[in-house]
C-alpha cells in the first residue's frame, strides 16, 4: 500500500474499491439519457455563443463638418424633363442651382402609353443637337443685354442657346419659348420643348450636401435668385399647349439619406419584431403616390433624419476613417473597408395645398386656409436630429460565459441524473425489501396452515382412535350380554 501524502485529507473526491460498487440497468439508461441532454444543450450553448445580434445605442451625434448624401428615384407622369429643375440650398447659405452632377433624367412616354423609357441624359435641362462648333470662329452671339455667363464656350458671348438661357438667369430675367432669339431659333428649342410636351421624367441619382438643415426640391423652369428670394422661371410651366396643362403628381419610388443598408442587416436590425423589416422602416417615403390635377399646387415633406451607423462585429480593429471622406465618389460614401456603413434614417409629415389660396371645404374642413402664392413643385426640408443610432453586433456570450455555461449543464445534469438514479435504485430496493417481506410473510403464513393442518390431522387420527376403542368396548359389551342370555336360556 502506497504511503499517504499530505494532501490525502484535502481529497474531497473519496473514491470506493470495484467491490463496492453496484451497477445496474436503471443506471445505464439514465447515464445515456443524461449524456444526450448534456450534447443536447451543449449544442444548444454553442449555438448560443456563435449567434451574434444588433445591439442598438443612442448617442449625442458629435459629428462636425460632415456631409450627407441624398438618393432619390421620383416620377412625374405629367412633366417633360425639359422643364425640371432640382436645387439645394441649406442654412450656411450654400446652395446648389440646377443640379446635373451625380443625378440623371430618364424622359418617358405618356401616361396614356405607359410611361415607358424614351431616352436618358444628365439632367440638363437643355440637350440641343446642334452644336456651336459649326459656327464661324469669329462668331460671337448676342447676350441681349444679360451678362455672359462665365463657364461660355466663348469668353464674353452666348453662342448657344442654353448659354442665353444662362445669361438670362444670372440676371433674373424670364426667358419663355426663346421667341426672337437667334441662337434658339437656329437649335429649334420650342420645336423640341413642344414635342416633350406630354412626355413623363423619372429623376434619379445622388447628391451630396452639408449635413446640416436645409432643403432640396424639383420645380419647373430655370431657378435663380431675385434679391433675397429663390424664384423660377415657370412661363413654360403654365404656358402649354397640353390639355389640362402639367401637374406634379409624382411617385416616390425611393428616397433615402445615405447608403442603402443589405438587406441582411436589416433583418438582424428587426429580429425583435413581430413584423420583418425591410428599408421601408428606414426610408418611410419609398413607394409614395401623391395625385393632383392643379397645375399650380404644392407638395411639402419635412423630414427629421438621424444618423444611423451599423458596426459589423470587429469594426473596432480595423476602424478608418473612409465613411467621412468626402473625395470619395457619389454612392460610395459611407461605407468602410471593414464593412461598417454610416448612414440616415428618417420620419417623415407631408403637407399639400394649392397656389391659388382658399380652404379645404372639399375635404370638409373649413376652418382650413393656405395663403396664396409660391412656387408649383415638389419640396423636402429636412432638419438634422442632434441624436445618433449605433447598431453594434456584438455576440450574445463571452467565451468564459460559453464557458461557464458548459461546465453549469455538465454538472447540473450529473447531479440531476445522479438524484434520478438514487431515487430510482433506491425505490427499487425498497420495492425488493417490501417484496420480500411480502414473501416471507406468505411463507410464515404457509407455515401456520401447514401446521394447523397438521394439528388437525392428529385430532382426527385421536378422534379415529377414540371411535375405534369405543366400538370395541361396544362390542364387548354386546359379546358379554349375549352370553349372559345364553346361560339364562341353558339355565
Amino acid at each position: 500500500m502506497p504511503a499517504k501524502s499530505r494532501f490525502t485529507r484535502l481529497d474531497a473526491f473519496t473514491k470506493t474499491v470495484d467491490e463496492a460498487r453496484v451497477r445496474t440497468t436503471s443506471g445505464g439508461i439514465v447515464t445515456i439519457a443524461s449524456l444526450l441532454i448534456v450534447l443536447y444543450l451543449a449544442f444548444g450553448e454553442w449555438a448560443d455563443y456563435r449567434r451574434i445580434t444588433v445591439h442598438p445605442e443612442l448617442v449625442v451625434d458629435k459629428g462636425r463638418g460632415e456631409k450627407m448624401e441624398i438618393h432619390l428615384n421620383i416620377t412625374f407622369p405629367r412633366i417633360p424633363c425639359e422643364l425640371l429643375t432640382l436645387d439645394v440650398m441649406d442654412v450656411s447659405g450654400e446652395q446648389q442651382v440646377g443640379v446635373m452632377h451625380g443625378v440623371k433624367k430618364v424622359r418617358l412616354t405618356a401616361a396614356e402609353e405607359g410611361g415607358r423609357v424614351i431616352d436618358t441624359t444628365a439632367l440638363d435641362l437643355h440637350n440641343a443637337d446642334e452644336a456651336a462648333t459649326h459656327l464661324d470662329p469669329e462668331y460671337c452671339g448676342g447676350c441681349y443685354g444679360a451678362t455672359p455667363p462665365p463657364n461660355a464656350q466663348k469668353q464674353g458671348c452666348c453662342n448657344t442657346c442654353d448659354e442665353v438661357r444662362e445669361a438670362y438667369a444670372s440676371v433674373s430675367w424670364a426667358f419663355g419659348r426663346g421667341e426672337n432669339v437667334e441662337q434658339c431659333e437656329r437649335e429649334h428649342y420650342g420645336e423640341r420643348l413642344d414635342e416633350q410636351r406630354k412626355e413623363g421624367c423619372r429623376i434619379e441619382g445622388g447628391l451630396r450636401v452639408n449635413k446640416v438643415i436645409g432643403n432640396f426640391h424639383i420645380a419647373p423652369g430655370r431657378s435663380f435668385t431675385n434679391g433675397n428670394m429663390h424664384v423660377h422661371d415657370l412661363n413654360n410651366y403654365f404656358d402649354t399647349p397640353v390639355p389640362g396643362g402639367h401637374v406634379f403628381s409624382h411617385i416616390i419610388h425611393s428616397l433615402r439619406f445615405g447608403p442603402e443598408l443589405p438587406e441582411e442587416v436589416i433583418k438582424k436590425l428587426g429580429s425583435d419584431s413581430i413584423i420583418p423589416w425591410t428599408n421601408h422602416h428606414l426610408n418611410p417615403l419609398d413607394n409614395t403616390e401623391q395625385i393632383t390635377r392643379e397645375a399650380a399646387y404644392n407638395f411639402m415633406y419635412f423630414v427629421k433624419v438621424v444618423s444611423t451607423s451599423y458596426l459589423p462585429l470587429g469594426w473596432e480593429h480595423t476602424y478608418n476613417s473612409a465613411p467621412h471622406d468626402a473625395s470619395v465618389d457619389i454612392g460610395t460614401y459611407g461605407h468602410s473597408e471593414d464593412g461598417s456603413i454610416e448612414t440616415h434614417q428618417y420620419s417623415v409629415t407631408s403637407h399639400r395645398r394649392s397656389l391659388n389660396g382658399g380652404d379645404e371645404s372639399a375635404e370638409g374642413h373649413k376652418e382650413k386656409l393656405h395663403a396664396r402664392g409660391g412656387i408649383p413643385g415638389v419640396f423636402f426640408s429636412y432638419d438634422i436630429s442632434p441624436m445618433k443610432v449605433i447598431n453594434k453586433e456584438e455576440r450574445t456570450k463571452t467565451l468564459a460565459g460559453f464557458l461557464t455555461g458548459l461546465c453549469a449543464i455538465v454538472g447540473g445534469t450529473l447531479t440531476v441524473a445522479a438524484a434520478v438514479d438514487r431515487g430510482v435504485y433506491e425505490g427499487a430496493t425498497r420495492l425488493r425489501k417490501m417484496q420480500s417481506k411480502n414473501l416471507k410473510r406468505r411463507g410464515e403464513r404457509r407455515e401456520e396452515r401447514g401446521e394447523r393442518r397438521e394439528e388437525r390431522g392428529e385430532r382426527r387420527e385421536e378422534s379415529g382412535e377414540w371411535r375405534v376403542e369405543s366400538g370395541e368396548r361396544g362390542r364387548r359389551r354386546g359379546e358379554g350380554g349375549g352370553k349372559g342370555r345364553r346361560r339364562e336360556r341353558r339355565s
